[in-house]
C-alpha cells in the first residue's frame, strides 16, 4: 500500500479520499499526536464511574430471584435495568460517533488499542455499567502520557476491581481475613503481570503472582453505600513486606505504586506492549527491527506513551509497502464504513450496528476474557465470519445506496491501491447498492 492509504486506513479508521493525508502522510499522522492536538471527546451527560456504581447497586438490589420472578403473576419492571441499557446506549453511541467524526483518527485508534489492552468487560453483573466509564476515565485521559499513570488509573478504576475480582480479595492474615472464610484472590495480581505488563514470559513465577496479590489487598470499592470510587482499606491488608521478582515492597497502600512504577518500566514490558503495538498497527508479524527500536525509546523515556506513539510512525518500518494488511475486526468494519460515507450513528443505526458485530463475534463492551479482542487476522477468518461479512456488506448497501457513489468512492479512497479486479467488478454492478456491496465486501475494504 502507499503511504498515503496505510495512513488513511492502516492505522486510522479509513478515510473518503487520500486527500486527506495529503502529500506527506507521516506527518499527517505524527501531528495527530502532538500535545493539545487529539479532537476531545465529549463525555457531558453520560454516566461516570461513581454513578454507574450507584446504578449497579441498584440493579444488584433490584434483581428478582428466578423463583420469585417464575411465580409472580404480573411481570416486574427493573427500572435500574432500564437505566442502565440507557446509559450504555448513550455511551457506546457518542463513542462510535466520535470515532466516526474525529479528526484525529490515528490518535483515536492509539486510545481504543489501550482500552482493549487494559480490557474490562460487562460480562458480570458488577461491570454491566463500568466499562464505558473505564475507558473515559482510567484510558482516554492517559492514553498519551507515561504508561505507569494509565496503569494506575486502570488498575485502581472500580471497573477493574470489580472485573477482577480485587475488591472481595483480602489477606488472610488480615483482621478481616481472621474473621471470615474469604480470603485472597489473584486474579488481578496474575493479569497485572501477565496481560498488563511483563507478558507471559516476563520473568515472574507463581510465588511472584500470589506476593502481587497480598500486596494489592485493601484495594476495594463498595458496591452499595460508598461513594463509587477506589479506596484503601487496611482491616483487608495482608500485613508485612512483599516480595515481587526480587523487591522488596513495604507494608500499606504505597506499596502499590512502587510495584507498578517498577513494572512499567521493566524491560519485559517495553518489549511486551511495543510488539503489541507493532502488531496492532503494523503487522500480524511485526519486523523485529521495529520491536527492537519501541522497545528502546520506551525503557529511554521512562514510559512515555507520546514518545512511543512517535517512534513507531517515524519509523519507514511502519511505513513499509510490504507489510502484509491486516483484516478489519468487526468494529473497524463497521465504523469505517460509516466514516469514509460519512454516516452520523442515529439510534437506527445503534440498533443495526450492535446486532451486526453481535452477529460477527464482537458485541460491543462483551470482550470474552481480560485478554481483550484478538488482534490477528487469522483470529476472524473462519467460513462462517467471512460469509456474515457480505451479507453485512449487501444489507448496509441496501439502507444506504444513495449515501456515496461506490465507482467513485473506491478509487477515491484507494487511489492505486484499488486492485483492478475489484475496480472492474464495481464499475459493472447493477445498481448503485450493488456496487456499494461490492465495495464493503471486497478484499480491499476488509482489509486494513
Amino acid at each position: 500500500m502507499q503511504a498515503a492509504a496505510l495512513a488513511a486506513h492502516r492505522f486510522g479508521y479509513s478515510e473518503t479520499s487520500l486527500r486527506g493525508p495529503g502529500s506527506d502522510p507521516r506527518a499527517w499522522v505524527l501531528a495527530q499526536f502532538a500535545p493539545g492536538a487529539q479532537t476531545p471527546f465529549d463525555a457531558s451527560g453520560l454516566l461516570d464511574g461513581p454513578a454507574a456504581l450507584r446504578l449497579t447497586g441498584e440493579l444488584l438490589r433490584a434483581a428478582v430471584p428466578p423463583a420469585a420472578a417464575a411465580s409472580s403473576a404480573e411481570p416486574r419492571t427493573n427500572m435500574p435495568a432500564l437505566a442502565l441499557r440507557r446509559a450504555n446506549r448513550d455511551a457506546l453511541q457518542r463513542r462510535w460517533q466520535h470515532i466516526i467524526t474525529t479528526d484525529t483518527p490515528v490518535a483515536e485508534r492509539w486510545v481504543q488499542f489501550w482500552a482493549n489492552h487494559c480490557c474490562v468487560a460487562a460480562t458480570k453483573g458488577s461491570t454491566r455499567a463500568l466499562v464505558w466509564p473505564h475507558e473515559n476515565e482510567a484510558i482516554r485521559p492517559q492514553a498519551l502520557g507515561r504508561f505507569s499513570a494509565l496503569l494506575r488509573a486502570s488498575t485502581l478504576h472500580p471497573a477493574m476491581l470489580l472485573y477482577l475480582d480485587n475488591a472481595q480479595s483480602m489477606g488472610p492474615q488480615s483482621r478481616a481475613g481472621l474473621r471470615r472464610e474469604r480470603g485472597l484472590n489473584e486474579n488481578l495480581a496474575r493479569e497485572l503481570l501477565e496481560l498488563h505488563t511483563l507478558g507471559v514470559n516476563g520473568g515472574y513465577s507463581q510465588a511472584d503472582v500470589t506476593e502481587t496479590a497480598r500486596l494489592l489487598t485493601g484495594w476495594t470499592v463498595r458496591l452499595q453505600g460508598g461513594d463509587g470510587r477506589a479506596s484503601f482499606q487496611p482491616a483487608l491488608h495482608q500485613p508485612g513486606p512483599k516480595t515481587v521478582m526480587g523487591r522488596r515492597y513495604p507494608e500499606g497502600p504505597e506499596a502499590l505504586d512502587l510495584l507498578l512504577q517498577d513494572l512499567a518500566l521493566h524491560p519485559a514490558t517495553a518489549r511486551h506492549l511495543t510488539g503489541k503495538l507493532a502488531l496492532h498497527f503494523v503487522s500480524d508479524t511485526p519486523p523485529p527491527a521495529l520491536v527492537d527500536a519501541l522497545a528502546r525509546r520506551w525503557r529511554e523515556s521512562g514510559g512515555d506513551l507520546r514518545q512511543v506513539a512517535q517512534a513507531l510512525f517515524e519509523h519507514p518500518a511502519t511505513w513499509s509497502p510490504q507489510n502484509p494488511p491486516k483484516l478489519k475486526r468487526p468494529e473497524e468494519l463497521l465504523l469505517s464504513a460509516h466514516r469514509q460515507l460519512k454516516l452520523p450513528l442515529g439510534d437506527r443505526e445503534l440498533d443495526a450496528g450492535m446486532q451486526t458485530l453481535t452477529a460477527l463475534g464482537q458485541a460491543p463492551g462483551r470482550a470474552p476474557s481480560p485478554q481483550g479482542w484478538p488482534d490477528r487476522s487469522e483470529d476472524w477468518l473462519s467460513p462462517d465470519a467471512l460469509l456474515k461479512r457480505v451479507q453485512w456488506a449487501e444489507r448496509f448497501a441496501q439502507r444506504h445506496a444513495q449515501a456515496a457513489d461506490a465507482r467513485a468512492l473506491a478509487r477515491l479512497a484507494l487511489g492505486e491501491d484499488l486492485g483492478e479486479s475489484t475496480r472492474l467488478q464495481i464499475e459493472r454492478a447493477a445498481d448503485g447498492a450493488q456496487a456499494l456491496a461490492l465495495w464493503l465486501a471486497s478484499p480491499e475494504f476488509q482489509r486494513r
